[in-house]
């Protein structure tokens, strides 16, 4: 407890029958809304094979209220990726999420995440190392973490740093305004490129969200089993665990009118599509996918073009994260604005995160060594 914040901890088999509208009002006073802490992503990360056990879901509120100022969800895990120490770590399933970030309400963002932290650090069957491979290392979400480990007497280490890519409209912007500060200058060269594609058929965007997200689903997974990753056997259709997990998002987001399937089509066939979460103007991407065969026309800078578009037009705000790894080349992207990333391990309250970080850095050798090779 910190001041008038408490923090409660919530089983994750229910924790969606009572927060779910809950959750929706703090994505609109949230700094920055991490969408997989959702009640939907949590319910679907059981499906993924996460036993609900090895989830913890905090959740802080008001002294004596009920008005939720913060969430962070996180699972139990030992791995070789931990050095085969117990931690808890965030988010729930890395490999589609884009933040390890809790979710704090922007006005008292400092005193919910001391809350947060010292309630791990205060439940004994808790580990004392978290595990934070998508941390956001700029922004307020960021100083209140950083705060509230001094006043929690604990330490971050952070590995792999890199620049995600993201799209954060100044005031004033206009589609085209944006698009020349973001392209700079390639802005020329982009924007003959995108009408190439124009008149080289009838292009047609399309946003599907509620129902119609769910039936568009299958024509994105179809474009992405067509390409490469269909070829090299990652393409979500071939691998039926993680489709299966990916439906279920799908599905448990439209229901709340949080999900959409954005695809791009030439002379009616789909040459480029993104699978995004989107609430309370903050979208990311899942999943993105695009016709090889037609590469040199850049489908998929084609489709970031056409929604950045589509955005401005709805004139609400809005904040788009690519979600992009560390490998991944931020100049693919159109948009102009980049959050310093890094996997963060922290080691809470004086404690050690000796074999974790050894953990990391192994690993960060050994991509080098394979880079050199």
């Amino acid at each position: 407890m910190t001041g008038t914040v408490a923090v409660s901890r919530l089983p994750a088999a229910t924790y969606g029958a009572t927060f779910a509208q809950a959750f929706v009002d703090l994505c609109r006073r949230a700094e920055a809304p991490n969408l997989h802490m959702a009640p939907a992503a949590v319910a679907a990360a059981m499906s993924f094979g996460i036993a609900s056990d090895d989830i913890v879901v905090l959740a802080a509120h008001e002294q004596g209220g009920e008005r939720l100022l913060g969430l962070w969800a996180l699972r139990r895990i030992r791995s070789i990726h931990t050095g085969f120490a117990p931690v808890l770590e965030a988010p729930l399933v890395p490999l589609y999420e884009v933040s390890s970030a809790p979710m704090l309400d922007r006005e008292r963002a400092g005193d919910v995440a001391v809350a947060l932290i010292r309630a791990i650090v205060e439940m004994p069957d808790l580990p004392s190392i978290l595990k934070l491979p998508l941390l956001p290392m700029q922004g307020n979400v960021f100083v209140a973490i950083e705060s509230a480990l001094v006043a929690t007497g604990s330490t971050l280490t952070s590995f792999e740093r890199w620049q995600r890519p993201m799209l954060v409209p100044e005031p004033g912007d206009d589609a085209e305004r944006y698009l020349r500060r973001a392209f700079g200058q390639s802005y020329k060269k982009r924007m003959q490129q995108h009408r190439q594609l124009e008149k080289a058929g009838t292009l047609v965007y399309e946003r599907h969200r509620g129902t119609d997200a769910v039936a568009a689903l299958e024509d994105f997974l179809a474009l992405e089993a067509a390409g490469w990753k269909g070829r090299g056997g990652t393409a979500l259709a071939g691998l039926p665990e993680h489709v299966a997990y990916i439906r279920e998002i799908v599905e448990n987001f439209a229901a709340v009118d949080a999900v959409r399937v954005d695809l791009l089509r030439l002379d009616g066939e789909p040459i480029s599509g993104g699978l995004l979460l989107d609430l309370a103007g903050q979208s990311h991407f899942l999943k993105i996918a695009y016709d090889e065969t037609k590469a040199r026309l850049s489908p998929g800078r084609a489709l970031a073009i056409e929604m950045l578009r589509a955005d401005f037009a709805a004139g609400r705000p809005f904040r788009l994260d690519s979600g992009a790894g560390d490998r991944v080349d931020p100049s693919a992207y159109p948009w102009g604005e980049r959050q310093e990333m890094a996997n963060g391990i922290v080691a809470l309250a004086g404690g050690s995160a000796l074999l974790p970080r050894l953990a990391a850095t192994a690993r960060l050798r050994l991509r080098r060594w394979r880079d050199r090779a």
